[in-house]
């Protein structure tokens, strides 16, 4: 059994994007699509927003020398909740003004891995990228609908990602003084489920806790892409996932409030809440972007 607890009534259009920030004490988050930085203290309960500017927020990460590295449209930029934005980071894609950043991680060399997608997913024009902590852009691949699940292995050897409507997550190797990934293959195949693979996190033992949009629940990988555990949540869209609280032992779910329905057209109560979740084993500190 895994208790199961809604610990923020956001009510997000698309909840995404959660990290826990030991520096802070607080889990933050973003809605994408009503575009805000949220935050929320668990010894306080207390919720903040933070409204942004932009058309979407898709991305969010820690930023090593102090507050956040937000993904406004196709800008990364730094990110102070006192100040506001910050220094401009990044551009990708000026010639593809209908696309946005989505999901992305830092690895522990602070390096953002990240993906963009057309925002109404109508054609494969998103890519991967890497952003160096000097600013550098290197695009890795293109033909990605929706980038999502990005994730790295505690020994630092594989990075997972997942282009959502393909019912795939995929592991890469990964080396990690090169900033380097290959040998793409098939980590896990949901092509036969309604749930899709969406965000995802790692945690210390190097199992893969993925969130299944539309499935109604959260999944544990073994590293060997084996399902070692399946826990139904309250929500139709989970979509994402991390560790925190002190000793990092809470998984927080982000979620989306639609499309939502009960199976009967009827949203269920919880729809685009952030969900905790005691699963009993401990997550592992998010990395910081060193730009």
């Amino acid at each position: 059994m895994t208790d199961i607890a809604c610990a923020v009534e956001a009510r997000d259009a698309l909840g995404e994007s959660p990290i826990w920030c030991s520096r802070t004490g607080l889990l933050w988050w973003l809605d994408i699509l009503k575009p805000c930085l949220q935050s929320f203290d668990p010894l306080t309960g207390r919720h903040q927003v933070h409204p942004l500017p932009g058309r979407t927020c898709g991305n969010l990460a820690l930023r090593a020398s102090g507050g956040f590295v937000l993904a406004v449209d196709t800008a990364l930029h730094g990110y102070d909740p006192a100040k506001g934005l910050t220094d401009l980071l990044a551009r990708v894609e000026p010639d593809l003004p209908e696309n946005r950043f989505n999901d992305g991680r830092c690895d522990r060399r602070g390096r953002l891995w990240i993906g963009t997608m057309d925002r109404d997913i109508r054609t494969p024009s998103g890519s991967f990228y890497r952003i160096g902590a000097d600013r550098s852009v290197q695009r890795l691949f293109g033909g990605v609908s929706v980038p999502n699940s990005t994730a790295f292995s505690p020994d630092n050897r594989t990075l997972y990602f997942a282009d959502t409507p393909r019912h795939a997550i995929w592991a890469f190797d990964f080396d990690l003084d090169a900033g380097a990934i290959s040998n793409r293959r098939v980590f896990a195949d949901l092509s036969g489920r309604a749930g899709l693979p969406d965000g995802s996190c790692v945690d210390a033992d190097g199992f893969l806790w993925n969130a299944e949009f539309a499935g109604h629940r959260i999944v544990r990988y073994a590293p060997d892409g084996r399902v070692d555990r399946t826990i139904e949540v309250p929500v139709t869209n989970p979509t994402c996932c991390c560790f925190g609280g002190a000793v990092l032992y809470t998984l927080s779910v982000t979620s989306a409030a639609f499309p939502c329905a009960d199976g009967k057209g009827r949203p269920t109560p919880l729809e685009g809440c952030v969900l905790a979740l005691d699963v009993g084993v401990r997550g592992l500190p998010e990395a910081a972007f060193a730009g």
